[in-house]
């Protein structure tokens, strides 16, 4: 007898009904309940992993018994399954505890009590009876099969998963994705995870294909690797890469032959999944190939049409609106005017405090004056609320400005269907990508003007592309560069420091050990901490006390903590939770399924959830949560939307997020936590887009060595991509 099957024989089988669930780790899905076994009718504790049960199911366990020291016999399950509970005490248990939306215990109880030990049967056969129940409409009752049809997709997928490190939110987007299919999908098809669940890479789907027996070197599995490795390049930010590194990175990975490589890279370009660029040496993906050739098309259509503004006399123009404005305008700050009213498309970029307000402020009164049509619009809410006070004019993020259409997911305008404007002006253009440059470009009118505002020192966009610097390369481009410091009076710390670290000033502003030596008149704040642990509460000791006593602000909701890294003492994830239990120590805990937040946490969005219209960086703040239907309500800047659960998967405590985050975005009051132990993320960009993220006070706690490190270390990486080639050919 083999020991597996020595295994097997000592296992004990129980069947009976999961009466309480004592603790649940949302993480591993480690529950220890109480259980109470059919036959002896006996209740004792069982422990192990069981993902999604619920209070009243009928559970078929396998497993051994043990003794623990403290809480005597215990039953440890290896494997379940999970039956429609079939007692009348069951079943109310099970409608009962929150499982199916819209049924609580108010209803489980009505139900139960009507159809007895027929319930469920009536619900699966017979579910217009439903309706002699008042307040049961036929759509309610069919919501409980489906949350039962759901919840067991949900277990198997995780079973077959749970050896392959996939997480909770990735199975419930395997279950949204293919229902009731999925484990088929699973077993046939592996590769297809790779393009249709988000943070399911080529590596896992590989697992799971080898496991199940699958050829090392199939069509299949190349195909897969060469275009996984073609999403890594575009993680880095690259939307081509160059042939002989992917077919020698794909070799290595795929640990099979260079020429099978070579002839599926070969094969994947005449089925044009991948295209090659004129410089014979790159390729690209098909979608980044086509989101780059719409945008070159539109830039060139939009420069070469003529212009619908009304006719303006530019020089009479600005006197106008310095007249208006109070001061006389920078010549270059003039000059950045004429060439945004005179060139259809144009470029304006400068740091902080180089008077990229008052040029905006002196664009939107002129064009307002002439009564032509103007748009203004970011890549984030924060930064389009910023647009709006600084022209008084109303801006809107451009996922608004494109409007989302819900029953197709895509945007409402496009080439069709242009946007209603003379005038367009995007600010933070920096954090475009190539995909929702697309989006933009194809919406705007051929007549009307484009100026895309920002700043070519922060961190590139977290997407694929550098649509900025491209459109800069261009010459055909007019583009304008600001580099004089307008905002001297201020006496800004952070303006001042901001260009010190561009000109690779290492020293660090002025130390402090601790926050009774701070200055209250400085608006740049470094305070000293050589150790995580020292770090974290300085941090702490800033967000609950220093902060709200010295300059009344909401510590919630007006302070923001930026980090570079996820992991540490010192990073995102530790910061959170230690904020989450000091700034919302009070918030009542939101029962185990939507992750571990509470009433009151604050939270960001990480991906676009058009039918909700709440985006990837939106920040919100949790303030109800529904346990009749599994579901919370979250405020997104006056933007109350409900999630359910598989929703709110995308959602993470915010009281720290990451440096790239957090662009476009400005905060009154931020802290920076910099250490030596994030060496791996010091760069110059990362800081200076982290300290020109404070609007008001910002506060560095760390180590000046840290500090001294990033400014220093150059990013001298240059993105690879198609657009500056498609250019050429759109603008000739």
């Amino acid at each position: 007898m083999s020991s597996q099957q020595a295994t097997q024989a000592a296992q004990d089988s129980l069947h009976g009904v999961l009466e309480r669930i004592i603790y649940f780790n949302e993480e591993n899905h480690y529950c220890i309940g109480e259980f109470r076994e059919n036959k002896t009718r006996k209740t004792f504790t069982i422990t192990g992993a069981l993902p999604a049960v619920q209070c009243g199911e009928t559970l078929l366990l396998k497993g051994t018994w043990n003794h623990h020291p403290q809480h005597g016999e215990q039953f440890k399950v290896a494997e379940f399954e999970s039956k429609l509970p079939s007692t009348v005490h069951g079943i109310r248990k099970y409608l009962g505890s929150g499982l199916v939306p819209g049924i609580g215990k108010v209803y489980a109880n009505k139900i139960v009590d009507h159809f007895k030990a027929d319930t469920l049967r009536v619900i699966s056969e017979e579910s217009a009876r439903l309706r002699e129940i008042p307040g049961i409409g036929a759509g309610r009752a069919h919501a409980i099969k489906e949350a039962w049809d759901s919840q067991q997709a949900f277990r198997d997928v995780f079973m077959f998963l749970k050896t392959y490190g996939v997480s909770t939110a990735q199975c419930l987007r395997l279950v949204k994705k293919y229902g009731n299919t999925a484990i088929k999908i699973l077993k046939n098809e592996p590769y297809r995870l790779v393009d249709d669940i988000d943070g399911i890479g080529f590596k896992t789907a590989d697992k799971i294909a080898l496991n199940l027996g699958l050829p090392n070197d199939s069509d299949a599995r190349i195909n897969a690797g060469i275009l996984y490795l073609l999403s890594e390049f575009a993680s880095d930010g690259h939307t081509a890469c160059l042939v002989e590194e992917l077919t020698q990175k794909a070799t290595e990975l795929l640990e099979t032959d260079i020429d099978k490589v070579k002839d599926r890279i070969i094969y994947l370009m005449s089925v044009q999944e991948l295209i090659p660029l004129n410089n014979p040496d790159l390729v690209q993906l098909a979608t980044y190939h086509q989101a780059e050739e719409t945008s070159a098309q539109c830039i060139g259509k939009i420069a070469n049409a003529p212009s619908s503004l009304p006719s303006i006399i530019l020089d009479k123009a600005i006197e106008w609106a310095q007249e208006r404005a109070g001061f006389e305008f920078a010549p270059e700050q003039k000059n950045a005017i004429e060439t945004a009213l005179s060139s259809k498309v144009s470029v304006i970029t400068g740091g902080p405090g180089t008077g990229k307000t008052t040029i905006l402020r002196a664009l939107t009164d002129i064009l307002r004056a002439k009564k032509a049509r103007v748009l203004l619009a970011a890549p984030t809410g924060r930064a389009s609320q910023r647009m709006s006070e600084a022209t008084n004019c109303s801006a809107q993020t451009i996922h608004r400005l494109l409007k989302i259409d819900p029953s197709s997911r895509s945007f409402v305008h496009k080439e069709n269907n242009p946007l209603p404007t003379d005038f367009l002006v995007v600010d933070e253009a920096s954090m475009i990508d190539t995909k929702l440059a697309r989006a933009l470009f194809r919406a705007i009118p051929p007549t009307a003007h484009l100026v895309l505002v920002g700043d070519v020192h922060q961190l590139p966009s977290v997407g694929a592309g550098s649509i900025l610097n491209d459109i800069i390369r261009n010459k055909k481009i007019a583009s304008i560069a600001l580099n004089k410091i307008f905002r001297q009076s201020d006496v800004s710390n952070i303006v001042g420091t901001a260009h010190g670290i561009l000109a690779g000033n290492g020293s660090a502003p002025a130390l402090v050990d601790n926050v009774g030596q701070i200055d209250r008149d400085h608006d740049l704040h470094f305070l000293r901490a050589t150790s995580p642990e020292e770090c974290l509460q300085k941090i702490i000791q800033l967000s609950t006390s220093y902060l709200p006593k010295n300059y009344h602000v909401d510590p919630l909701m007006d302070v923001q903590v930026l980090a570079p890294l996820h992991k540490g003492i010192a990073g995102i994830f530790n910061i959170n939770q230690e904020l989450q239990k000091s700034l919302n120590a009070s918030g009542k805990k939101i029962p185990h399924g939507i992750n571990r937040f509470k009433i009151g946490d604050k939270v960001l969005q990480t991906r676009n959830n058009y039918d909700k219209n709440i985006f990837n960086g939106d920040l919100g703040k949790i303030i109800s949560h529904n346990p009749e239907n599994s579901t919370i309500k979250v405020d997104f800047d006056g933007n109350v939307v409900e999630l359910e659960n598989v929703e709110a998967t995308d959602l993470t405590l915010a009281y720290s997020i990451s440096i790239h985050k957090s662009q476009g975005s400005e905060f009154p009051i931020v802290i920076i936590p910099l250490l030596k132990q994030h060496f791996i993320m010091l760069k110059r960009n990362l800081i200076y887009t982290a300290i020109t993220r404070g609007r008001k006070k910002v506060f560095i706690v760390g180590d000046p060595i840290a500090y001294a490190m990033a400014v220093k270390n150059v990013d001298s990486t240059t993105r690879l991509t198609g657009l500056p080639e498609k250019l050429n050919k759109a603008l000739a």
